[in-house]
């Protein structure tokens, strides 16, 4: 259930509360020790008009903001099958088209920057459908693109738009969670969003077999005008105005480079952005590693990406149902990143022929492993970093989006750097960010210390 009690003092939230201000989120992080965070269920039990209409429609909360989520793998991995047939079609070396994505994450990454404090201000719902609006339009355009140059483009004005979805549907639950129930609530999201993933690149494969690439985002047009519809009928306002900040872009400066400040909040946010990254290079080089290198179909490649993607909603309902209140959110997270480093150094033996020909089989075996352990990571770094920052959810999520995306920006191009007849860079790019994200947590978050970061 949300929390009725679980918003900040000064309003920022959607919950009026007794805790002190702390304008960067780094007051309490900097010293907090067990008392440092307040668990959730304390103080005040005050409820705003917007989260007790939340309360009324949550169930179509949920699927809303699970849609809203579902967004980016929807524009990323119907897209997937559809690169090879892109890379023929525009006459482009793999590469090349291989910045359809990286534009489209660039889009994503940097529109979060703006749209998240821009939420904060105005609230959840007009910068979201504004956002959504365009995202329609640049899709439809991508559609018709006569050149890569013009694909690029407008698949970075897609990622711009779209990521309004992305860093709003964060921003809601923070507005209405608090705490482990923000990480089951996250992990719920998994369940709803990880279904894109699967239905994704068979949507792709089969568009694929009754016209070309151009009619997936003709289909993506028609997804985001659904889901726009969706978010203005049933999507409430979940800030009330009471809460929101007056301040311009200075202000919204001045918020981001105190959450910098909290080494707690980025410990936790470069975890999450370097984890990220390693899905990505997954995202960017699988289509060539299964189709190109081991000769698969587009059907076979989207079977697989499926699989996967049920081994990561399977991992993350095990860590919102069974794990998340058994064990602290901090060795949890720590579990997945090492199966993570171990599945991602298997990858690259295997790939590096140390096992001698492993085929198909083996190389989707270490990715099964490696994208299960998802499950782990990415709902607890979410809701660790924003557990620290209730009085600028929005601020706090473009953070954290920004910075995967950016990160997983810069990943997914290098993944095919030797061309399309080795998998050794994906297996390399994934290990290296797997021991990195590992290496951030450690350092930055400390998890050996008795010094908590969170309220539970």
């Amino acid at each position: 259930m949300p929390k009725p009690d679980s918003g900040p003092a000064g309003g920022e939230g959607p919950i009026t509360a007794s805790e002190p201000r702390d304008a960067a989120g780094a007051g309490a992080g900097a010293g907090a020790g067990a008392g440092g965070g307040r668990a959730p269920g304390a103080g005040s039990s005050a409820v705003t008009a917007p989260v007790a209409a939340a309360r009324r429609v949550g169930l179509v909360v949920t699927f809303v903001l699970g849609g809203l989520t579902a967004l980016p793998p929807l524009s990323m991995d119907m897209y997937l099958p559809a690169l090879p047939a892109v890379t023929e079609s525009l006459a482009s070396p793999a590469a090349t088209i291989q910045l359809t994505l990286t534009a489209c994450l660039v889009g994503m990454a940097l529109g979060q920057l703006v749209i998240g404090p821009m939420s904060d201000r105005w609230g959840r719902r007009r910068p979201l459908l504004a956002g959504m609006a365009v995202y329609v339009v640049a899709t439809a355009i991508c559609a018709f693109a006569p050149t890569t140059e013009l694909l690029i483009a407008f698949r970075l004005v897609q990622g711009l738009a779209g990521s309004a979805g992305i860093v709003i549907a964060r921003a809601v639950v923070r507005d209405l969670y608090d705490g482990v129930e923000m990480a089951r609530f996250f992990s719920t999201l998994m369940l709803i969003s990880g279904v894109a993933p699967i239905i994704a690149p068979v949507i792709g494969a089969l568009v694929l077999r009754v016209t070309d690439w151009r009619g997936i985002f003709a289909v993506l047009t028609v997804v985001g005008i659904l889901l726009t519809l969706v978010v203005l009928r049933w999507l409430p306002e979940t800030l009330a105005p009471a809460r929101r900040h007056g301040g311009g872009v200075g202000e919204a400066l001045r918020t981001m480079r105190g959450l910098l400040a909290d080494r707690f909040f980025l410990g936790y946010m470069l975890t999450g952005g370097l984890a990220f990254a390693v899905l990505f290079a997954y995202i960017a080089a699988s289509p060539f590693v299964v189709q190109e290198i081991h000769g698969a179909s587009p059907q076979v490649f989207s079977l697989l990406f499926g699989v996967n993607s049920i081994g990561l909603i399977a991992v993350g309902q095990l860590n919102g149902k069974v794990l998340v209140g058994r064990a602290s959110l901090d060795k949890v997270l720590g579990l997945g990143l090492a199966v993570i480093v171990l599945a991602a150094t298997a990858l690259l033996l295997m790939t590096a022929g140390v096992f001698g020909d492993v085929g198909l089989a083996g190389v989707s075996a270490g990715l099964f492993v490696l994208m299960s352990a998802m499950g782990l990571v990415l709902p607890n770094t979410n809701a660790l970093a924003l557990t620290r920052t209730p009085h600028a959810a929005g601020s706090a999520s473009a953070l954290i989006g920004t910075s995967s995306f950016m990160i997983g920006a810069v990943a997914s191009p290098l993944v095919g750097i030797a061309g399309e007849t080795t998998a050794v860079p994906m297996a390399v790019v994934q290990l290296i960010c797997a021991l990195a994200a590992a290496s951030c947590f450690l350092l930055l978050r400390r998890p050996w210390s008795r010094r908590r970061g969170v309220a539970g």
